[in-house]
C-alpha cells in the first residue's frame, strides 16, 4: 500500500450489498491496520441522513468511505452534500455505477488504498421531485423493473431477470412533455433518464455525453429498444444505446409531464408513480475521491 499521512476515516457499511459472505469490517480493519484511525457505522433499515451526519461530525473525519453500492454510496453523498469532507468509494454491492463513472474495478484492495490517495474532486447532483439523486434516475419500463425487484424475496440476476419479464409483459409507451432550456418537447418513450451520470451499473452507456463535472445534466429520451437492447441494460453488457433511438437534452433545470401515472426511480430506489417530474441542478455538491495520473495502485 503506498504511504499518506495518518488520517481519520470514517467508514459507512451497507452489510446488505453485494456478497454478504465477506467481513468487510475485517478486512478494512486488516487493510489499514497501523497507519489510519477508523470508525464504523454499520447502516441498519432504521438509518438516517440526519443521524449519520450527526455521527460524521462528531468524529470530524478527513474522509468518508462508502461501503456498498450505488444506494450506500447516495446516502453518504447526502450526508456529505455541501461539506468539505471529501467520499471515497468502496464497490461491494450488485450495482456499482457510481464506481464505474470515475473507473474504479470491483477490486477492494485498490479501492481502499486509492480512498486514501486518490484526488477530491466537485460533482455536482440533482434533485429529482425534492429527492437527492447523485447517478440515474428514470421513469418508465426501468422504474417499473427496480419496483418489481424489489417486491420480490429473489435477489442477484434470478430475481432481476423475473422482476423484467414481469414489467416487460404489462409495458406501455408514455407520453412525455420535457421542458427544458426554454424549449418545450413532446414525445412518446420506452423511458426517459434524468442523467447525473453515464452508465448503469451493468455497464451499459445510456448518456454518452454526460459528466458529473460539467454543472449539467442530461434528459435521455429512449424512444424505442426491442427486448434484446432491455436485456442489455439489465444485465451485464458493456456497450451504449443505439443514438437513433435516443434523445439528448443536456439542461440545467427540467420540468417533466406525463400524460399516463408512471413509475420512477431514483438511483436504484423505487420512489412511486409520479405526472410531473421536476429537476433542479446542485452544483459543487459532493467532494468525490477519484484517481489522478501520479498515483498508481500496487492492486489494480
Amino acid at each position: 500500500m503506498n504511504i499518506t499521512a495518518s488520517l481519520k476515516l470514517y467508514v459507512l457499511i451497507n452489510r446488505g450489498s453485494g456478497n454478504q459472505q465477506n467481513d468487510f469490517e475485517e478486512v478494512i480493519r486488516d487493510f489499514y491496520r497501523g497507519t489510519h484511525v477508523l470508525h464504523f457505522f454499520t447502516l441498519s433499515k432504521t438509518s438516517s441522513v440526519e443521524e449519520i451526519r450527526q455521527d460524521i461530525i462528531a468524529f470530524g473525519p478527513h474522509r468518508v468511505l462508502a461501503v456498498g453500492g450505488d444506494g450506500t454510496v447516495k446516502l453518504a453523498a447526502e450526508c456529505l452534500l455541501e461539506t468539505d469532507i471529501p467520499l471515497a468509494i468502496i464497490p461491494t454491492g450488485s450495482a456499482n455505477g457510481m464506481a464505474k463513472e470515475i473507473n474504479l474495478k470491483n477490486n477492494l484492495k485498490a479501492a481502499l488504498e486509492l480512498a486514501v490517495n486518490g484526488t477530491p474532486k466537485l460533482i455536482h447532483a440533482l434533485r429529482v421531485n425534492g429527492e437527492f439523486s447523485i447517478h440515474l434516475a428514470d421513469i418508465g419500463i426501468n422504474a417499473r423493473i427496480v419496483k418489481k425487484f424489489q417486491s420480490l424475496d429473489e435477489r442477484g440476476m434470478i430475481g432481476y431477470a423475473k422482476a423484467a419479464w414481469q414489467a416487460i409483459k404489462r409495458h406501455k409507451k408514455m407520453h412525455v412533455t420535457v421542458n427544458a432550456q426554454g424549449k418545450s418537447k413532446s414525445r412518446k418513450a420506452e423511458m426517459v433518464v434524468i442523467a447525473n451520470g453515464t452508465s448503469y451499473g451493468t455497464g451499459v452507456k445510456i448518456n454518452k455525453t454526460g459528466s458529473l463535472f460539467d454543472d449539467q445534466f442530461e434528459i435521455v429520451i429512449v424512444k424505442w429498444f426491442s427486448v434484446l437492447e432491455l436485456l442489455k441494460m439489465c444485465f451485464s453488457f458493456k456497450t451504449q444505446f443505439n443514438p437513433f433511438k435516443t434523445e439528448i437534452i443536456p439542461t440545467n433545470y427540467a420540468n417533466l409531464t406525463i400524460r399516463e401515472n408512471t413509475s420512477l426511480q431514483v438511483d436504484g430506489e423505487y420512489i412511486g408513480k409520479v405526472k410531473q417530474v421536476e429537476v433542479q441542478l446542485i452544483t459543487d455538491a459532493v467532494l468525490l475521491v477519484c484517481n489522478n495520473e501520479k498515483f498508481k495502485s500496487e492492486y489494480a
